[in-house]
């Protein structure tokens, strides 16, 4: 199917089927009840999954395939998003071609950082592209004003009035799809569950879902497997007379384009932009959910972005209230023990929570929750076998 073999088709399909009926998977808990806490099946959470899913599907390209560890690629994800905010301040409001800007200047930008940064490699390479992000994020912040808005950053006026769209004057444009905005959508009740559906996440789904397909193909091409060389023995790759070099920017260049296919989504969504989206911290967490979820596997990137960011949105939200509540068949004594107890592990100590998780996954599994999920798989397997193996010779007990 698609030009894939069966493991990968039937893989992209798993995907697909997830990402469509999200809304639905994301909401197992009905409206009201005390573990509606959980849900995650709103769009603005929905579409970060997406998106980030995107920015470190791109960022696998590099780091899981070649071993090049780039701490710099938040700067490709700011110049698409200020690539696409002023597609839609001058050019049009409609969001295709703030996306395809995005991309192709976030390209272009990759491919300078790439030509000068590879020239190291180790540690010299990351803290390179380290301080192209930190000196992109200080001309956006205070040097380009006029192009990035500084500390208050960008976002659609009522003054601006884009060529190719008909806004009255004095009216904020809002971003389209076809004339459609990216805020449409409607609720669906079933019983006490309420799914919603919206315009916007779905064009973030298709987008991300594309980006897993050709990721796909990358991984299984001729060029995916002279990227596995570069990481395996970039030496004896030089004695075969093949130069890494080609190989390891083209791969840089098209993980700086994911950034900026993600830096455009975020615009789509939400039509602004700051220059914190290009600070280190954001470089970091895409290198954080690249690990955690498994770095050099199809899947992994976007289970990392999705655990990240529901503890981000989600157990970051867990406060002393909902707490007292989870414990109140307690005693009052052992309550508030309880609550104390657990409180330092989420609300505003959530990153504390992420953080030892990550240990644990590092420490125990280095493939991350790719390898968890495969160990899971094997020990139910290896039962199963054994199971009717004992069938089999009849030495299954007796019940």
């Amino acid at each position: 199917m698609l030009g894939l073999n069966k493991n990968d088709a039937t893989l992209f399909l798993v995907v697909l089927a997830l990402t469509m009926l999200a809304p639905f998977i994301l909401n197992p808990f009905p409206e009201g009840s005390g573990m509606a806490q959980f849900n995650a099946g709103y769009p603005d959470l929905m579409q970060r999954f997406v998106i980030f899913g995107i920015f470190a599907i791109g960022f696998n390209i590099l780091f899981g395939l070649t071993g090049y560890l780039s701490f710099g690629h938040a700067a490709f994800l700011g110049v698409g998003s200020y690539a696409a905010i002023w597609s839609l301040k001058l050019f049009t409001l409609d969001v295709i071609p703030a996306i395809i800007f995005a991309i192709i200047l976030a390209g272009a930008f990759s491919l300078l950082v790439g030509f000068i940064s590879l020239r190291r490699s180790g540690i010299y390479f990351s803290i390179l592209t380290l301080a192209f992000a930190q000196m992109s994020y200080a001309l956006a912040y205070s040097v380009l004003t006029p192009l990035t808005g500084g500390e208050t950053g960008l976002q659609i006026k009522g003054t601006d009035t884009p060529l190719l769209s008909n806004v009255a004057d004095g009216e904020i444009g809002r971003a389209n799809l076809l004339g459609a905005e990216m805020s449409s959508g409607f609720d669906m009740a079933v019983g006490s569950w309420l799914f919603t559906f919206n315009l916007g996440y779905y064009i973030a789904a298709v987008a991300m879902l594309i980006a897993f397909y050709l990721s796909i193909r990358i991984f299984r091409s001729p060029f995916g497997m002279m990227l596995r060389a570069v990481k395996s023995n970039q030496q004896r790759m030089n004695y075969t007379g093949l130069s890494p070099k080609p190989y390891t920017l083209a791969a840089f260049v098209i993980s700086g384009m994911y950034a900026g296919l993600a830096g455009g989504l975020m615009v789509a969504m939400d039509t602004q932009v700051g220059p914190e989206r290009m600070f280190w911290t954001a470089s970091g967490e895409v290198v954080i959910m690249t690990i955690l979820g498994g770095a050099g596997t199809l899947l992994g990137p976007v289970l990392g972005a999705g655990f990240i960011k529901y503890f981000e949105n989600i157990v970051s939200k867990i406060n002393k209230d909902i707490l007292h509540n989870w414990f109140a068949f307690l005693p009052d004594g052992f309550e508030d023990v309880m609550v104390s107890l657990v409180y330092p592990f989420v609300g505003k100590g959530w990153h504390l929570t992420l953080g030892i998780l990550f240990m644990l996954v590092v420490i125990f599994l280095p493939g991350g929750l790719v390898e968890g999920g495969q160990r899971l798989i094997g020990l139910f397997r290896r039962k199963s076998k054994s199971s009717e193996a004992g069938k089999a010779d009849g030495t299954e007990p007796a019940e």
